[in-house]
Formats: structure tokens, sequence, C-alpha cells
């Protein structure tokens, strides 16, 4: 069991049987007031970042969690199936627990995993990742010089805007923060 004065960032606690990353913390003491500790926590569920203030000195178990590197292998309806490329360990991870990333998974892509108790809780894809365009509409011939966007469809299923003059067929980098175009990509 853990305190509020053992809270870091990035540790990892449980509330109310969920798993919460703290993303950050303080500690206030508001004059007559009773102290507490205000925090930005993420349900590692849900994705969610909430604000909590819990009671200092209030007692927590703490979720111990482990970062690894796993591979993408395949997909099975709404379930991801992921392996360790050290051990050979594979591990089958529901959609809800990806959030948005399964934008942007394609096979034999190396992602980052948190796990606990030996299940994915988290998965975290590549800052950019290339993409090849596989729907989009033609481009006209001089277009590189305006700033129109138009939609296409990446190998993913993803849908993004980019510049007029990208062809079905080519390689884009993708920024998966924001889900944006970032640069067309040779190969």
């Amino acid at each position: 069991m853990i305190t509020t004065s053992d809270f870091r960032t990035g540790m990892g606690i449980i509330v109310d049987g969920n798993i919460y990353v703290i993303l950050s913390f303080q500690h206030v003491s508001p004059g007559r007031w009773r102290a507490f500790v205000s925090t930005k926590i993420r349900d590692m569920k849900t994705g969610a970042v909430l604000e909590r203030n819990f009671r200092a000195g209030e007692k927590f178990e703490q979720a111990v969690l482990e970062n690894a590197t796993y591979q993408f292998l395949y997909k099975d309806g709404d379930t991801y199936h992921f392996m360790d490329a050290s051990t050979f360990d594979q591990a089958a991870v529901d959609a809800e627990v990806l959030g948005d990333a399964v934008k942007y998974l394609r096979e034999e892509m190396e992602v980052a995993v948190r796990l606990h108790d030996g299940r994915v809780v988290e998965v975290v894809v590549p800052v950019h990742v290339d993409l090849r365009v596989v729907e989009t509409n033609p481009g006209l011939k001089g277009d590189s010089a305006t700033a129109s966007t138009k939609p296409a469809t990446l190998e993913t299923g993803a849908v993004v805007q980019v510049p007029l003059f990208v062809e079905k067929g080519e390689r884009v980098r993708v920024d998966t923060r924001t889900g944006q175009y970032v640069t067309r990509v040779s190969g």
C-alpha cells in the first residue's frame, strides 16, 4: 500500500478497482481546511483523463506497470494480437484498450505496451507512422502550389486530409497524436 505522499508522475494506482496512471499531482494545504492532493490521472481502461482530489495520507494499492516492446501480428474481429519479440509470448488485446491507436496499426509494427499482472493495459503506437494511400481522388497537375486538401484512405482504414498532389499508392507520414498528414515518404 502507498499513500498520497508516495505519488510520482507515471506511477500506477488502483482506485475503485480500476487502474490509473498519475499524470500530475500537487499537494495543497488550504489554510484552516484539511490538506489534499490534487491530481490528473488517466484511466488505463478508457484512456479518459480525470482531475481528482484525494485526502492527504489516503492509502492506495500500487499497480505495478511494466514497459515492453511488442510487435503487432494481426486483427481478429475486435481483438488485436501482439507478440513480445524477446520471449515470443502472445497477447490478445480488445479494441477498447487500443483506442485511436487502431487507426494506425499495421502488421509487423513495433509498439510500446504497458502491462499489469501480465495483462496489456495500454498500447502506444509510434508518434509518426508511414502508411500507403489506398484511395483518394486524383490530383491535378500544378496542385502543389495551393494549400487545399482532400481526404485519403490509408491502408489501415484511417482517413486523413492530404494535399491535392498526393496520389493513390504513395506513402505518407501521419502524426498519430493528431491524425494529421506530415509529409510524403519515398519507398
